[in-house]
């Protein structure tokens, strides 16, 4: 394990799900300047799609594979995410920050939705020297069903096991895993039975909040401890403070 955060800002936060394709460029500012307020640690950066690549998966019908009658959809799907990376990068370079955009699509292959070639010492490399690369959700290259959508969450998955950081965090638009109504502090495979999860009640193709929860349960069972907090609490997550929200862990951490 070493000093590498590890971050993902849920697409929620960063555009308006409800309305297609609109970027929260005030929010986002507000983000870059916080971290770059505080960047005393190698930085991965990854964001959702939201508003940006959601839409037009679903539309395209991406998730359930793609043949000839819907291939346009990768790089409508691509570029709508494509776009909203660009705009994460420039934000955070205009707050100072070295930042660069990594594209899955560009080099990662998938297996029935799972990631089964993907490299990361590039980018813990890039992050020992000070640059953030900014990776996202994107619709990747699938050997069984053509292409498929890989969410941010599960590029945190995938990060996290290659790079052994020190802290692992999901950024969203609500306090944490929520059971009727108030924050679940602490989630592990032991504690699960009982709480209902739910899905995103917007248009999310990756799995919402279940799927956050079931890909940090893989990284907890690899003894990487995460936390799921709400985006106003960035700054506690980024100095090691008290986010308030939900923390995963394995059996054992």
């Amino acid at each position: 394990m070493n000093n590498t955060v590890v971050l993902k800002l849920g697409g929620s936060v960063i555009t308006e799900k409800e309305n297609a394709g609109v970027i929260d460029h005030t929010r986002l500012m507000a983000i870059a300047e916080t971290i770059a307020s505080h960047n005393n640690s190698p930085l991965i950066l990854i964001h959702g799609a939201g508003s940006c690549g959601h839409p037009e998966a679903e539309r395209f019908g991406i998730q359930g594979g793609v043949g000839q009658t819907n291939a346009m959809g990768i790089g409508e799907t691509h570029r709508a995410v494509a776009g909203l990376n660009a705009t994460v990068v420039s934000i955070l370079r205009d707050a100072g920050l070295d930042a660069i955009g990594i594209h899955p699509l560009s080099g990662s292959l998938a297996e029935n939705g799972r990631l089964i070639s993907f490299e990361t010492g590039h980018l813990a490399g890039m992050a020992r020297l000070g640059i953030i690369p900014v990776l996202h959700g994107d619709v990747v290259m699938d050997r069984t069903k053509g292409a498929c959508i890989v969410s941010g969450d599960q590029l945190v998955l995938r990060i996290a096991e290659g790079v052994a950081p020190c802290r692992v965090g999901l950024a969203t638009d609500v306090p944490g895993v929520l059971s009727d109504g108030r924050v679940v502090g602490m989630i592990s495979r032991a504690s699960l039975n009982g709480i209902d999860l739910g899905n995103s009640q917007k248009t999310d193709v990756t799995g919402g909040m279940k799927g956050k929860v079931e890909e940090l349960l893989t990284l907890a069972d690899a003894g990487i401890i995460s936390s799921i907090f709400h985006i106003d609490r960035l700054l506690a997550f980024l100095t090691g403070g008290e986010h308030g929200g939900t923390t995963i862990m394995g059996a054992d951490t």
